[in-house]
């Protein structure tokens, strides 16, 4: 028996001096998480996509100004054409050359849906052959517009949708943090725990070679039976047994704490326990409150229930007739030389409208209506079902924090009475005023009253954070959680 546990000792002894010991808070845990770990990474990865789009539709509000045009297109061919005289088809050769540049600034007007554009161009002709020469054609300036009209609009539910999208993503982010958090929480607790298991197997197993050896004297003296002797004798090999167990459990959850640190394996931490609690207690209304007000919760409600509105709508714009609106005015000139191509040119206007009726298409128009609302519908009936789920979330959770303070309070007086209470079986014991049966009852309530308070900590410590997560409030300031959008995009 004392080579197993010399065994079990020389290992544990080895790998604590072989690797680098780290004394840890649950903040300071929490804190390298929040840093270190790849779930943050991707969380601001996340972040920064979500932010270029929301840069993304703020540009397509504002001018843009492009560079077109189209060197060196040089055309040597046959090119069929009809004579305007006598209708005749003949084959004419073509050996020219074309090249062109232009600038236009283009400009989309949300609230009608049209496009505005302007631009100026130049295009030159070079003409070989028998007929060799120049002609240059430009346009100073023209001016178009396209305006559709009775159309499904993009621009109007853009503007609706695209902002909430982007708050959306930030309040993603932060959950994701605070999930983290509670990620690093039930990681930290449970090396804490393992740990504290370890320790207690450790104690649980000398305490009972003391006893086994106050048993043995008490047997020769007739105090203490045979089967009661054996049965202390098995207690001490399941003590041994249990030690190697605890010390593969600690080894596995400090690797799943390091792997959430983005520490190595090789580390080791001790969790350092602080068992002052914050003396906080919540009120539903308000947290149900602030959870509509900052987390994603409600905005997701509000965006599903546009993008389904802008589905119906878009399905009855397509549905009915189409019209499409076209203007320009401008000015162009051609001329041999690049002078003449810019001296007095001529107006030049150009507008119509375009349309298309549909007359019969067996009922597409109306399915397609029909079917967009029956989905907003659906997305209704979603949202209304969510919120009620979300207040039972939030009601089942605000209590479990409000009664766990008073739980761990609990369960630390009931650790302190269960462990005073076996030192004083175990010293009642070896005067022979207890029996084995006394003995290991008192050992098992202390056991099982260590293991409650460890858990009735954890639970507070988790409450609390998926509080945060709902709420994105940080009730110990009493400020909303904000994060700097420019360390984000930039990482200044």
């Amino acid at each position: 028996m004392d080579r197993i546990r010399f065994v079990l000792l020389l290992s544990r002894l080895l790998w604590v001096h072989t690797v680098q010991a780290q004394q840890l808070t649950l903040s300071e845990a929490i804190a390298a998480a929040r840093t270190g770990s790849v779930q943050a990474l991707e969380a601001r990865r996340q972040f920064v996509s979500t932010y270029w789009a929301w840069r993304a539709y703020q540009a397509s509000r504002l001018p843009s100004l492009y560079l077109y045009g189209n060197l060196g297109n040089f055309n040597r061919s046959l090119t069929l054409l009809q004579s305007p005289d006598d209708g005749t088809m003949k084959y004419v050769a073509s050996n020219n050359m074309q090249n062109g540049i232009g600038l236009q600034a283009r400009q989309n007007i949300p609230f009608t849906g049209g496009t505005l554009y302007i631009y100026t161009d130049l295009n030159r002709i070079d003409q070989f052959g028998a007929s060799r020469g120049v002609t240059w054609y430009s346009q100073p300036v023209t001016i178009s517009y396209q305006q559709p009209l009775f159309a499904y609009n993009p621009f109007k539910w853009d503007k609706l949708i695209q902002p909430k999208e982007y708050e959306r993503g930030r309040r993603i982010y932060v959950e994701a943090m605070e999930q983290i958090a509670l990620d690093a929480v039930k990681a930290w607790f449970s090396v804490l725990t393992t740990r504290e298991n370890e320790i207690l197997a450790q104690a649980n197993y000398e305490n009972t070679a003391k006893m086994y050896r106050v048993a043995g004297e008490r047997l020769k003296l007739g105090t203490v039976t045979r089967d009661e002797y054996l049965q202390l004798e098995l207690r001490m090999l399941n003590d041994s047994l249990s030690i190697g167990e605890n010390a593969i459990k600690v080894r596995e959850a400090q690797m799943a704490l390091n792997s959430l640190l983005g520490y190595g394996d090789a580390a080791k931490v001790i969790p350092v326990l602080e068992e002052d609690l914050p003396v906080l207690q919540v009120d539903y209304e308000t947290v149900l409150e602030k959870t509509l007000e900052n987390s994603r919760f409600g905005l997701d409600n509000e965006i599903n229930l546009l993008n389904a509105r802008s589905n119906v709508e878009k399905a009855k714009a397509e549905r009915g007739i189409t019209m499409s609106f076209h203007a320009r005015f401008g000015l162009s000139k051609s001329g041999v030389t690049l002078p003449q191509a810019y001296r007095n040119p001529l107006d030049q206007e150009v507008f119509g409208l375009s349309f298309s009726v549909p007359i019969f298409d067996w009922g597409q128009g109306r399915g397609r209506v029909e079917k967009a609302k029956a989905a907003e519908d659906v997305v209704k009936a979603q949202v209304e079902q969510n919120e009620n789920d979300h207040r039972r979330k939030v009601f089942s959770a605000v209590g479990q924090f409000n009664n766990q303070r008073g739980q761990c309070l609990v369960s630390r007086r009931a650790l302190s009475i269960a462990g005073e209470r076996y030192s004083l079986v175990m010293d009642k014991f070896r005067a022979g005023n207890a029996s084995v049966l006394e003995l290991n009852t008192a050992r098992t309530e202390n056991d099982n009253a260590r293991k409650q308070y460890l858990s009735d900590l954890s639970l507070f410590w988790t409450s609390y954070y998926t509080l945060r997560k709902y709420t994105l409030f940080d009730f110990l300031s009493g400020e909303d959680i904000a994060i700097d959008e420019n360390e984000m995009i930039l990482g200044k």
